[in-house]
């Protein structure tokens, strides 16, 4: 017979290993940026999770293990003449949900403890926490449960007993309080920074919050010209610096730290909660206000329309000590300025002046906002930027771009300046009495939203590992190249954006997720020639990106023979991977695509025009998920097989 205390024990060790302690680290990372800046911790339970509740705010309030300030943390349970109060007024099921609308603000988080997920006045709380703009985070048992499925983030543990979930969730109290005091006693960020190896990255600038709202639109509504847009969905993501740093946050072994200001509302709540997810360090200096919200309605990948709300400047706080601490480790700082007032904050000026003398800083500039801080390398704005700021003198093109930054070279304390010219590149200029260098990009097309954050953070990125800024730009423009080919904005909801070539099946997955046509090709393509260029470059136009999938070299030679092909596949793959129409390449060993289809899945199929009249063999594939075969025209004159045969008379007539 087992002992009941013994039970008891084994229960608990089999439910703590499943303790869910990567998200507790999370939340005490959370907890460690927004408290010291102050923001709020409110906690509620009822009965033995109430004392759990209380334990916590405990630990906070005084200390858990080091030596540290005080937090904000406010047991919701605690005040007995509210909660008898609220009860007698209101109800129960009100008694956490009023005192949540009375403490709480947009960005505080507030923590539920339940150990069944069911209790009436926890749920009602959840549902006033999340309607503020508050997050919302869970402590209950096993999943799923009402209270899991209401709160942004839950830990559930997996056990039968209440007793059992109880004591995990002291085992979870602690060791976000050890999280949490980690961070905040750790040693300093230079510090820190140089034990981990890992460079940072610091980027300084206003913040947004983008919103897109996509949906079909195949007529005009009878009360005016205007599109109808139906099946109508939303997504929203960082925008502004904001946008800047969640692209930095996705390339690899780089720390991330955001200084901004975030308005205390719900659209500034979800944003904070949005770079928080990203990994994002954000230190807001924003004391209130509102968060400016961009919204586009979107369809066939096009923008209907842009309504945006006031961006008024924000009312700034004193310069933190940390902010100083970040820019003093960081490996590059990059200023995304949006006009909205940040860069005009003079402690933060003095701060990035002192930055810019021993690392790279660049500045991404707008026409409302302030002139780049001395000792800037590289300052990079777009061609209508350029015009603005340069007060519109000069003609456009190319030497009209070269001409403004000339313009801003001299007017400007900055190294060097590249003027951005979307799908036509960039031009750099480091002397005024020197050529400009001019960095052509490659042909694509797509959502070329935040492509100049995408170009700034990796000419940041690129200049920290001692290129030189034209190797820099040249980077950054073929990275901003490769970001709106797969997507643009849509590809921050699936992978991180591409940095040159990728996986062809990736980046069909990625170009598919962000609405554009996914095009395929398929042949031998041996002895690439002009037949086949005019059939890839027609192909290309057809969607937003091609795949070319090509026969293996065993696979030519039981279709075309054992003296085939004359040029091996990888020469084959390399050649064809090189020209600009093509995005990617797959070798097959089959001897028709149909298993590379399955995967590629494109929504076109092409083939030359000597198909034409005839039904291709994979065509009932294609169309099987939807897909469409089509024939482009075929270029008189050009064959391979004849080419072949050609060159073998002559050397026989030898």
């Amino acid at each position: 017979m087992t002992l009941p205390g013994r039970t008891h024990i084994q229960a608990l060790t089999a439910a703590l290993p499943l303790l869910d302690t990567d998200r507790l680290q999370t939340w005490g990372r959370i907890l460690a940026e927004r408290l010291p800046t102050g923001g709020r911790l409110l906690v509620a339970g009822n009965g033995g999770s109430a004392a759990e509740a209380q334990h916590l705010t405990s630990e906070l309030v005084g200390r858990y293990r080091a030596e540290r300030a005080p937090m904000s943390a406010i047991a919701l349970h605690a005040d007995t003449s509210s909660l008898t109060a609220i009860t007698n007024d209101y109800g129960p099921e009100q008694v956490f949900a009023r005192q949540v609308r009375a403490h709480g603000r947009p960005g505080d988080v507030l923590l539920l403890l339940s150990t069944s997920g069911t209790s009436p006045n926890i749920l009602a709380a959840a549902q006033a926490a999340r309607g503020m703009g508050l997050t919302v985070w869970a402590l209950t048992g096993r999943a799923p449960n009402p209270l899991a499925e209401a709160a942004d983030q839950a830990v559930c543990v997996d056990a039968a007993q209440v007793a059992t979930v109880q004591e995990c969730h002291l085992v979870a109290v602690h060791l976000l309080c050890a999280s949490l005091d980690t961070l905040l006693t750790a040693p300093g960020p230079a510090e820190d920074a140089a034990q981990s190896g890992v460079p940072r990255i610091v980027v300084v600038g206003d913040v947004l919050l983008d919103r897109d709202i996509a949906g079909t639109a195949d007529r005009l509504s009878p009360e005016a010209p205007v599109p109808v847009l139906v099946d109508a969905r939303s997504t929203e993501r960082p925008g502004g610096a904001g946008l800047g740093a969640v692209l930095a946050a996705r390339t690899a072994d780089w720390n991330v730290t955001l200084v901004c200001g975030i308005g205390q509302d719900q659209p500034g709540a979800h944003l904070r909660a949005l770079l928080d997810d990203a990994g994002v360090e954000v230190i807001n200096l924003a004391t209130s206000g509102t968060t400016p919200v961009k919204t586009r309605v979107r369809a066939a990948d096009r923008t209907l329309l842009r309504f945006d709300t006031n961006a008024d400047p924000l009312p700034l706080g004193p310069l933190p000590g940390r902010v100083r601490a970040r820019l003093a480790e960081a490996a590059a700082v990059l200023v995304c300025d949006y006009g909205l007032g940040i860069t005009s904050h003079d402690d933060l000026r003095q701060a990035l002046t002192a930055a810019a003398a021993d690392r790279p800083l660049v500045w991404d500039p707008h026409p409302k906002g302030t002139a780049p801080v001395p000792g800037t390398a590289l300052a990079v704005p777009n061609a209508s930027e350029a015009l603005l700021l340069s007060h519109g003198t000069g003609s456009s093109g190319l030497a009209g771009d070269t001409a403004h930054a000339v313009q801003l070279l001299a007017a400007w304390p900055v190294k060097q300046v590249a003027v951005t010219r979307g799908h036509d590149g960039a031009v750099l200029v480091a002397d005024p009495d020197g050529h400009p260098l001019a960095i052509p990009a490659r042909p694509t097309a797509g959502d070329a939203c935040g492509a100049g954050d995408q170009l700034a953070v990796t000419a940041a990125l690129t200049l920290a590992t001692g290129r030189l800024p034209s190797q820099a730009m040249a980077a950054a423009v073929e990275a901003a190249t490769s970001y709106v080919e797969a997507g643009g904005p849509a590809s921050l909801t699936t992978a991180p954006p591409l940095q040159g070539r990728t996986d062809p099946l990736e980046l069909a997955a990625r170009v598919r997720a962000g609405g554009g046509k996914v095009v395929g090709a398929g042949g031998c393509f041996d002895l690439l020639h002009a037949g086949h260029l005019s059939l890839l470059e027609q192909a290309r136009r057809l969607g937003g990106v091609l795949i070319v999938c090509i026969n293996s070299d065993a696979s030519v030679r039981r279709l075309k023979g054992e003296d085939r092909p004359v040029v091996g596949e990888r020469e084959r793959a390399a050649l064809l991977a090189a020209l600009d129409c093509v995005d990617g390449v797959i070798v097959f060993g089959e001897d028709t695509p149909e298993t590379v289809l399955a995967e590629l899945r494109p929504d076109i199929w092409v083939k030359g025009g000597d198909y034409a009249g005839q039904r291709v063999a994979e065509a009932e594939l294609v169309e099987s998920w939807g897909g469409d075969v089509v024939v482009v025209p075929f270029l008189e004159g050009h064959s391979t097989t004849s080419r072949i045969h050609h060159v073998a008379q002559k050397e026989g007539a030898r």
